[in-house]
C-alpha cells in the first residue's frame, strides 16, 4: 500500500508518466508535500503523458484554483491547487465534487479539502538533503508495484520516453509500450513474478529461428520484462481489415505448425497428457451448468469421458511442443519476417492437433468449417500422419478446448466480474457441436444435447449472477 523511493527530476517524472499510464476514469491523485517540493512538476508530466502529442501548457493552478484538460481519449483531467482555498464551501462552485465521478483529479494541497475521497491515490513528495533530489512516497493500491515497476524501467534506454498500456489478457499481467528516440519496447508485468517459463521459452524459440520478440532488459524475481515490439499488426486486426490475406497468412501459420512440431520438445515444459485434460475440462461442469439454470447431472462426467477418449484416440501419438494460447489474438503479421509470436509462456507437450484447433477454432473470431477442413488436410499432407486417427484426436482436443473455454468464461462472469467474455460463448459453442459430431465422440455429443446452448437468453442470466466490483 505504501512505498517510497528517492528521485531526481527524470525520475520524478517517469513516476508521473507511469501514474498516467495506469489511471482511469473516476481516480483522484492527492499531491501532498511543501511550497516548491515539486508537486507541480509531477502534475505537468502527468498531464503532458495523458495528452500525448496534443500536450499542451500546464501552468500552476494557484490563482485560478482548477485547470482542465482533455486527453486524446475523451477523458477530462482536473488540475486543482487548494493552497488559496478560505473556505471548503468554495469547492462547490468548482464543481470539484462531480468531477471525480468521471474526470481523473490531480489535487494539490488535498489537506484543505472536508473530507479525502475514497480510494484515492496518494503522492507524498518531500525534500531531500540533496536539493536535486527528493522523497517521493505513493500510497494506496498498487502503490509498491508502480514504484517498483518505475525503479525498473529507471534502469533501461526507454526512461525517458512515452509510456502507454497496451490491452492485456484474462490473467493478472500488464502490458506497457515504452518508447524513445529510437524505437519502441513492451514491458510486461507479472505481479506473480512468474516470468521464467516465459524466458525459457522465448529463448528456445528464437534458438530456433522462430519470431518470439528479443528480451532487453528483466527482473526475474519482480516479473518485469522488456522487450522487443512486434508491432500493432495483429492476425485478428489484419484479417479483419484485409480479409483476402487469410490465405497467406493461414500458409504461413500451418507451415511454421509443421516445422515446430518437427522439433524434439524442450525437456523444461510439462506434459498435457489426458488426465491432465479431463482435469481442466472439469471447469465446464463446475460454473456451467448451474450458471445456465440447470443441475450438472451427466456434464460432470465429461473429465471421465476426455481422458477416456484421449486414451483411446491421442495416448500413441508422439507428443509435440504446443505454444497453448496460439491464435489470432497472439499472432503478429510481419509479411517476409517470421510470425511474430506471443503468450506462449504455458507451452506444453501433447497431441500436434492441439494448437491446430487453437488457430482454428478460433476463440474470438469464426473460422468457417470449410476453411478449417482446408487446413487440416494441409497440415496431414506436409506431415504425413494417418488422417483418421488426427481427425478423431483434433475432434477430441477441440471438444476439450472449448468445453474448457466455456467454463472459463462462465467463471470470468460469475466470480470475477468480466462479463465481456460471454459475447463469445455462442461461436464457441458451435465448435463444440462441430466436433462431437465426430462419431468417436458420440457420449460427449449425449451429453451436450441435453444441456442449454448459451444463447441470449442463458448469457442474459449469466450476466445478471455477474459478480459486483
Amino acid at each position: 500500500m505504501t512505498h517510497s523511493l528517492i528521485a531526481d527530476d527524470a525520475l520524478t517524472a517517469l513516476v508521473a508518466r507511469l501514474l498516467a499510464a495506469v489511471a482511469r476514469p473516476g481516480q483522484t491523485i492527492l499531491l501532498d508535500g511543501p511550497v516548491g517540493a515539486g508537486k507541480t512538476h509531477f502534475a505537468r508530466a502527468f498531464i503532458r503523458a495523458r495528452q500525448g502529442e496534443m500536450a499542451e501548457d500546464v501552468p500552476s493552478p494557484t490563482f485560478t484554483l482548477v485547470q482542465t484538460y482533455d486527453d486524446p481519449k475523451g477523458t477530462e483531467i482536473w488540475h486543482a491547487d487548494l493552497y488559496r482555498l478560505t473556505d471548503p464551501s468554495e469547492l462547490d462552485e468548482l464543481g470539484l465534487d462531480e468531477a471525480q465521478e468521471n474526470a481523473i483529479c490531480l489535487i494539490e494541497w488535498p489537506d484543505r479539502l472536508e473530507a479525502l475521497p475514497e480510494d484515492a491515490l496518494t503522492v507524498s513528495i518531500r525534500m531531500h538533503d540533496d536539493p536535486e533530489r527528493r522523497e517521493i512516497t505513493l500510497i494506496g493500491a498498487g502503490a509498491s508495484r508502480l514504484v517498483q515497476l518505475a525503479g525498473f524501467i529507471a534502469g533501461t534506454d526507454w526512461a525517458g520516453g512515452g509510456i502507454a498500456p497496451l490491452a492485456g489478457d484474462a490473467s493478472a499481467r500488464r502490458y506497457f509500450r515504452l518508447a524513445n528516440e529510437t524505437g519502441r519496447a513492451v514491458l510486461m508485468d507479472d505481479p506473480a513474478g512468474d516470468v521464467d517459463r516465459f524466458v525459457a521459452m522465448t529463448d528456445w524459440l528464437r534458438d530456433q529461428g522462430f519470431g518470439a520478440p528479443a528480451i532487453f532488459a528483466r527482473d526475474m524475481s519482480a516479473g518485469f520484462l522488456l522487450m522487443e515490439d512486434l508491432g500493432d499488426d495483429l492476425v485478428a486486426r489484419v484479417l479483419e481489415r484485409s480479409p483476402d490475406l487469410a490465405r497467406p497468412i493461414y500458409d504461413r501459420i500451418t507451415g511454421f505448425l509443421v516445422d515446430l512440431h518437427r522439433l524434439p520438445v524442450p525437456g523444461f515444459v510439462l506434459p498435457l497428457d489426458g488426465r491432465r485434460m479431463a482435469e481442466q475440462v472439469r471447469l465446464f461442469a463446475e460454473w456451467y451448468p448451474q450458471a445456465a439454470g440447470v443441475p450438472v447431472g451427466a456434464a460432470a462426467e465429461i473429465g471421465a469421458i476426455i481422458g477416456r477418449l484421449h486414451a483411446e484416440l491421442a495416448a500413441e501419438m508422439r507428443p509435440v511442443l504446443s505454444l497453448r494460447d496460439f491464435h489470432a489474438e497472439n499472432l503478429i503479421w510481419r509479411g517476409d519476417a517470421p510470425l511474430g509470436l506471443l503468450d506462449y509462456q504455458d507451452a506444453v507437450s501433447c497431441h500436434p492437433a492441439y494448437d491446430l484447433v487453437s488457430v482454428l477454432q478460433d476463440t474470438r473470431r469464426a473460422v468457417s468449417a470449410e476453411f478449417e477442413a482446408e487446413y487440416i488436410a494441409r497440415y496431414l499432407e506436409a506431415t504425413g500422419l494417418d488422417e483418421d486417427r488426427f481427425r478423431a484426436a483434433y475432434a477430441l482436443m477441440g471438444a476439450q478446448r472449448n468445453l474448457r473455454v466455456i467454463g472459463i468464461f462462465t467463471r470470468l462472469c460469475i466470480r470475477d466480474g468480466k462479463p465481456r467474455y460471454l459475447a463469445f460463448m455462442p461461436h464457441v459453442w458451435d465448435y463444440i457441436l462441430r466436433n462431437v459430431n465426430h462419431p468417436a465422440l458420440a457420449p460427449l455429443a449425449a451429453i451436450m444435447r441435453e444441456l442449454p446452448a448459451p444463447d441470449e437468453t442463458v448469457t442474459e442470466r449469466m450476466r445478471q449472477q455477474c459478480a459486483r466490483p
